[in-house]
């Protein structure tokens, strides 16, 4: 039983593919017999031949990776592609470092516990990149007497 004709002028007339005509088994007989393009309308509008849905993909795995990404995992070097700077541009790196140290610089000048000078002579060294982090410009600050051998950085600023 060969319905390949009628399904290419149903797939004409329901403006889709081929494989998306579907076909109903039990009016077979009816089907065969249709030859012309009105007796497929008619056809479509008994219901023995309908178009298929569209089929999806299916993005619930992609949900659950990605949702395993957000809390950190499948991150090791096994996953990772491209060196480190391409993941994380050195630009943005030191964005956020520098960003974090005058924030720190300013809280301290605005506190009182340094003064226009030296906050000038630190956010200088800072833009030449002599700190690493902002621990590393209290330490630093600290060994040069500015600040007090007690002050704890406040959390974030």
């Amino acid at each position: 039983m060969d319905v390949k004709y009628q399904k290419k002028l149903a797939a004409g007339l329901l403006k889709c593919g081929v494989n998306r005509v579907w076909v109903d088994d039990t009016m077979l007989d009816e089907v065969i017999e249709a030859i012309t393009r009105e007796d497929v309308r008619k056809l479509i509008s008994s219901g023995a031949i309908k178009k298929k849905p569209v089929k999806g993909n299916s993005r619930g795995r992609y949900r659950y990776l990605k949702e395993q990404r957000r809390k950190g995992r499948r991150k090791g070097p096994g996953s990772r592609r491209g060196h480190k700077n391409a993941r994380t541009p050195r630009k943005k790196d030191w964005m956020k470092r520098i960003r974090a140290i005058r924030h720190e610089l300013k809280h301290l000048r605005d506190e009182g516990y340094i003064d226009k000078s030296v906050y000038r002579k630190f956010y200088l060294r800072a833009k030449g990149g002599t700190f690493e982090n902002r621990a590393d410009l209290i330490l630093h600050l600290k060994m040069a007497g500015h600040v007090d051998q007690d002050y704890e950085t406040p959390g974030r600023l």
